[in-house]
């Protein structure tokens, strides 16, 4: 399958005139002053993330506009996105979205092509186009939010646990159920990783058959000790309450319950695969303007620097220019040479026929 590019969808070079018409109304939301009362409705992940979110961009954003967010979770992937955008039916505005997510859902023509050069100035005078992280603004569809990463955790009051993807996958050295998200993405390059790839060659091998075929393999030999869940909030929960003695996890909701709580977690950074996530806005929603307006204000510099309350990193350098060296300690970017970054190009490519293989394989 060759690889899509935003631009080589059928038809979507009818959405140029799109990107002039974001240019000029992100710049009219920048003069104008507080709107009409009105709804905008933003979706996110929740938990403690969307917490830090709510404090940092979202109240910020109600008492500077007098708008209405409506604030909802859900669980990631685009299959929601999908079935709006299908039945015509747009009920979201502004989506948080997961860079290994993004590449697919934009060349599919569920998000608006945003127009990236309205976005302010660092909060020090720096143009957006140098202040933010390159990896931030890659895409087109998306301005970045945090980095982030998927790592696995511990809980201490266990005793001693993996502290490597192959002993993560080590049945017999380390027993009790091993929590995952129910998807293919991360697991199965956390497989072929357990078995012995280098996390340099992961996707070059996971884009053949027999690299797919190696990654299930792996999988089933953890398989009966697999608790399967759906979002991000379920694992801190899962490893609180003895569902599983370890579990894969955003890494800042195991942050959070271990600030928050004194939870007795440990946090397992060895092969985390990293990734962002970006603001971006569903194709055919009725506040366009109004969404592109939200996420100028939600990407500034005070904003993104909000996010180290859940250790996770800003996209901008005027951001990360604001934070101690003690919290970027806690963040992903302070262990990159032990990391994976997520392929969002490969998951564009393999992302669909992957999750059918997946969907076969748990009812095997």
């Amino acid at each position: 399958m060759g690889k899509l590019g935003p631009n080589k969808m059928p038809g979507h070079d009818k959405e140029k005139p799109m990107k002039k018409h974001l240019t000029l109304l992100a710049t009219l939301a920048l003069t104008a002053g507080p709107l009409m009362a009105q709804d905008l409705t933003v979706t996110s992940f929740g938990g403690a993330y969307g917490a830090a979110q709510q404090e940092h961009m979202i109240d910020p954003f109600m008492a500077e506009t007098g708008v209405n967010v409506l604030f909802e979770d859900y669980g990631g992937g685009i299959a929601e996105m999908k079935a709006q955008f299908e039945a015509g039916n747009i009920l979201w505005d502004v989506v948080d979205i997961e860079v290994i997510d993004l590449e697919r859902a934009c060349a599919e023509g569920y998000l608006e092509i945003l127009d990236h050069s309205v976005l302010p100035a660092g909060d020090d005078g720096v143009a957006a186009a140098d202040d933010f992280i390159p990896d931030a603004l890659a895409n087109e569809c998306g301005v970045g939010n945090i980095v982030w990463s998927v790592v696995f955790a511990t809980n201490t009051d266990n005793g001693p646990g993996p502290t490597t993807m192959a002993e993560f996958f080590d049945v017999e050295a380390f027993p009790g159920n091993r929590g995952l998200r129910k998807r293919p993405q991360v697991n199965m390059e956390w497989a072929l990783i357990a078995d012995g790839v280098a996390r340099e060659d992961v996707y070059e091998l996971l884009a053949t058959e027999e690299g797919q075929a190696r990654a299930f393999a792996k999988l089933d030999t953890i398989k009966d000790d697999i608790v399967w869940y759906d979002s991000w909030s379920q694992a801190p929960v899962l490893l609180n309450d003895g569902g599983a003695a370890m579990v894969q996890s955003a890494n800042g909701r195991i942050f959070a319950v271990i600030e928050e709580d004194g939870a007795p977690f440990e946090i397992v950074w060895d092969s985390h695969v990293y990734d962002l996530d970006v603001w971006a806005i569903m194709r055919g929603t009725e506040n366009l303007d109004l969404a592109m307006q939200f996420i100028q204000s939600a990407t500034r510099t005070v904003p993104l620097s909000g996010m180290q309350d859940v250790a996770y990193g800003p996209t901008r350098r005027s951001a990360q220019a604001l934070l101690s060296d003690e919290v970027k300690e806690n963040l992903p970017t302070a262990h990159l040479d032990v990391g994976l970054k997520a392929d969002g190009i490969f998951w564009a490519d393999f992302g669909e026929s992957l999750g059918e293989k997946f969907n076969e394989w748990l009812l095997q």
